[in-house]
């Protein structure tokens, strides 16, 4: 028996997956009607009160098709974002490290039935000279991601990779938070993945129905559903207890893959104390060597994918919302206004991908083709001129500020307290570093405008001795 087959037939004796209730979440789409005036304006003032829904609420949203309806949701996933998270936008930057895949997933480039993908795995040297492009572009943060490969890519490498990263530094840059996503594994690996010091533990589901999740994994250790889907019990075991969830949006009805999301997370609660810490939202995107005729059987438009993105903000509210490069540029401004609260920017979808040049298109080795092609400059310069914040902040992290006690924090707007005050310092840090003329003026402006808003004078004060720190040439420096 092969390794592979040996992975596979280990996969297929874990517990079963039961927590997401298929047949009952089909159900409340099927039943779902759209809510009347009345009912939808009860609806919003519960999420409003920003302790989330129930999955019949959820469904209730889900079936809203009424564009003035819409507009209402919009308008309080707003509420409910800027009141948690204020006008933030944490920055993030993936960084591929290896395509090697012995799965056979349909939608993705790196299948193993791609020969027209070059495979490539990152040495240690190259690594670090990914990580300096990237501290070169002002990053501080990265999700790492690879391809499942016992044999090419083992998790020894790939723990490898992550001490290299924390180890690579230059001028003032350095990576202070490394997130991962790599393949379901096992409690003792994610222990030693905990050790490393990752951040968030991520995995997409990809689909949750699972008789779709069957035809689009018809071979390989990804193919058994109830292994995938119970891997952040066994990670939460491992100590991570950060961990964040997603699907890809076109291969299944977006009404029951939300529901399952929201259904997955509550099962963690119950089961750890402590939901997902982040929901991606990623729609399929063209890859080479994918048939996307053949996959995309769901496909979300526009408008649905912002009442995605709304309904979720209402439902988990303290829940991050990551949002990638996939999407066009002007999606991606407008979606900060309604629930997203993470982004990428410059991302390069392709192992070893990141150049000089920071031009990232056509790379053959890449997973997917991004939408959004400007650099970190551009992005940064549109969050400040839709009056955001940027944010490279990672000290929630690094002060064991995470998992349950995170949650403890932000249910009672006590994490407010450091979040304002660090979202400026360590954009700060980008202005100082790496800005351009003109977006380190729109920056000091934005700074200045946020400055005003922190309520406590202490904490106002503390932050300028900081910012005063910082132009005096001190780095890393946080609440």
């Amino acid at each position: 028996m092969s390794t592979i087959d040996e992975l596979t037939q280990r996969n297929r004796t874990g517990e079963r997956a039961d927590f997401i209730g298929e047949d009952y979440l089909l159900s409340l789409v099927e039943r779902a009607q759209e809510p009347t005036d009345s009912q939808l304006e009860a609806l919003i003032a519960k999420a409003l009160e920003a302790k989330g829904l129930e999955l019949a609420e959820v469904a209730s949203l889900l079936a809203i098709g009424d564009q003035a309806k819409l507009e209402q949701l919009f308008t309080a996933a707003q509420q409910v974002k800027e009141r948690i998270y204020g006008k933030r936008v944490v920055m993030f930057a993936p960084l591929y490290v290896s395509n090697y895949c012995v799965n056979s997933c349909a939608y993705c480039g790196y299948h193993k039935g791609n020969q027209k993908l070059p495979r490539v795995r990152l040495t240690m040297e190259e690594v670090a000279h990914q990580v300096r492009l990237l501290e070169g572009m002002g990053h501080k943060r990265l999700a790492l991601e690879a391809g499942e490969d016992p044999l090419n890519c083992p998790l020894e490498y790939i723990l490898e990779v992550i001490k290299t990263i924390y180890s690579t530094s230059q001028d003032h840059g350095n990576i202070r938070r490394v997130n991962v996503n790599i393949a379901a594994t096992t409690v003792e690996e994610y222990k030693r993945l905990h050790e490393a010091g990752i951040g968030t533990y991520i995995l997409f589901q990809e689909t949750y129905h699972r008789a779709t999740y069957n035809k689009v994994h018809p071979s390989g250790p990804k193919s058994v559903y109830d292994w995938h889907t119970t891997a952040m019990d066994r990670a939460m075991m491992g100590g991570c207890d950060d961990v964040g969830l997603g699907v890809l949006f076109g291969l299944f009805d977006y009404r029951f893959e939300v529901l399952a999301l929201l259904a997955h997370s509550q099962h963690l609660q119950e089961r750890f104390g402590v939901g997902c810490h982040t929901i991606s939202v990623p729609r399929i995107r063209p890859a080479a060597g994918v048939n996307l005729d053949h996959v995309v059987k769901y496909p979300v438009d526009e408008l649905e994918f912002k009442k995605i993105v709304a309904i979720l903000r209402l439902a988990v509210p303290y829940t991050g919302l990551i949002l990638s490069t996939r999407e066009r540029s002007g999606l991606r401004d407008e979606l900060l206004s309604i629930g997203i609260s993470q982004v990428s920017a410059a991302s390069a979808t392709g192992v070893g991908g990141y150049r000089e040049d920071h031009d990232q298109d056509q790379d053959p080795t890449a997973q997917f083709t991004p939408d959004d092609h400007r650099s970190v400059d551009e992005v940064l310069r549109s969050i400040c001129q839709q009056g955001y914040l940027p944010s490279y902040c990672t000290a929630c992290y690094r002060r064991g500020r995470t998992g349950e006690h995170f949650m403890e924090l932000a249910t009672v707007g006590e994490i407010q307290e450091f979040c304002q005050p660090n979202a400026i310092i360590t954009f700060k840090e980008y202005l100082l570093d790496y800005a351009s003329p003109a977006t380190r003026k729109l920056g000091e402006e934005t700074i200045a405008a946020h400055l005003a808003q922190i309520p406590s004078p202490t904490m106002r004060q503390e932050t300028i001795k900081r910012l005063e720190r910082l132009e005096q040439g001190e780095r890393d420096l946080y609440f």
